[in-house]
This record gives structure tokens, sequence and C-alpha cells, in this order.
């Protein structure tokens, strides 16, 4: 029905920045909330930032000042800005989306199968 496609993910030092794109496609009514989380080996997955459909942001303590989240809500995509990464950003990094698949029916949940990210010291 709707898929999440992340990209953009790699190796890098640190200080360096990279840039994650989300792309949604499918059967997409319309997009609420979209936001990336992240999950480093042999934790929880947790959140990194998130963007409603209107353009209001939210942040997780340990990214705020080097991420920048935004979207382009006409291309269905939304990215992820990340510069002075730390060797403690190395995670898996996924894309979710809360979606309507029809005028009338709920807001699902979605995710997509996640980039890795991997910062160097």
């Amino acid at each position: 029905q709707v898929q999440l496609v992340e990209s953009g993910g790699g190796l890098v030092q640190a200080g360096g920045s990279l840039r994650l794109s989300c792309q949604a496609s499918g059967s997409i009514f319309h997009i609420n909330s979209m936001g990336w989380y992240r999950q480093a080996p042999g934790k929880q997955r947790e959140l990194v930032a998130t963007i409603t459909n209107g353009g209001s942001t939210n942040y997780a303590d340990s990214v705020k000042g080097r991420f920048t989240i935004s979207r382009d809500g006409a291309k269905d995509t939304m990215y992820l800005q990340m510069n002075s990464l730390r060797p403690e950003d190395t995670a898996v990094y996924y894309c979710n989306a809360a979606v309507r698949t029809s005028p009338i029916g709920p807001y699902n949940d979605y995710w997509g199968q996640g980039t890795q990210v991997t910062v160097s010291s």
C-alpha cells in the first residue's frame, strides 16, 4: 500500500555531514506527521526528529543544533540534514510516516527499511 524508502546513509568521519532522504509512495491520500528514528546495535530504537504536516518540528536533545528535519509535501519526501556528526550518531536510521490511504480512513504508521549511518572517530 505505502512504501517508505530511505537513502543517503553511508560512512563519514566525525565532524562531517550527511543528508538522508525518505521518499513515500503508493496509495497515499494524505501524510500527517513524519519522523526519523534510529537504532544503534544493542539499543532500542529512539526518536531523532519529527515534523508535522504544518511544519512544526521536534528534536531529540542529543541532535538539537546539529540536525535539521524538513519535508516537501508536493513530493511526499522528508529529509534529515545531519551536521557535526559524532561516533555516537552511528545507527540505522528509519523513516516513519502517519499516512491516510483514503478520505475517511485512519492514519496508520509506516516504516522504511532503514539506512546505515556510520561515523568514524
